[in-house]
């Protein structure tokens, strides 16, 4: 299985930058994980509705332009359903039982997601309907991801 992450922006912090790539180091006996870092666009100071809403689009069309018409999309957003961590291993595991060879997992910028990258989303996932810095996300992301196999090996994983 491949595991994709498209993100909005780079991981600017070293903290989150080692631990990302330390799960990725993790993940990488299970699952080939492949990270598409879609770059931030610039958000006017005292931006109105209408140009943050441009900058949603536009974002979302470069996100758009990295997913495969094959790829089974799971959109992060705060509207998503919510797993506990041993459903979404058994989610992981279903999709792979059905043949979808690559899961793009998509983090949304500042402004979150376009209602375009939503519709061709596949399902929508929430990890809280607390909202975290797209930095944190991914970490989190790869964690539980990393989690989910360990989960479906029947390997311990510290708590």
């Amino acid at each position: 299985m491949q595991i994709r992450i498209i993100a909005v922006g780079k991981l600017k912090e070293a903290y989150f930058a080692a631990a990302a790539e330390e799960y990725t180091k993790r993940l990488g006996r299970f699952a080939r994980v492949e990270t598409v870092q879609i770059p931030d666009r610039r958000i006017p100071d005292r931006a109105s509705a209408a140009q943050e809403r441009q900058v949603l689009e536009q974002e979302g069309q470069d996100i758009l332009a990295k997913i495969a018409p094959q790829d089974y999309v799971a959109a992060l957003c705060v509207e998503g359903k919510k797993l506990d961590s041993p459903a979404f291993a058994q989610k992981l595991s279903a999709l792979a039982l059905s043949g979808k060879s690559t899961v793009t997992f998509v983090i949304g910028g500042s402004l979150g997601l376009s209602d375009a990258v939503k519709q061709r989303a596949d399902f929508h996932l929430s990890f809280s309907d607390m909202t975290f810095p797209h930095q944190l996300m991914r970490v989190i992301l790869l964690e539980q991801v990393y989690r989910a196999f360990k989960i479906l090996a029947n390997e311990t994983y510290h708590k």
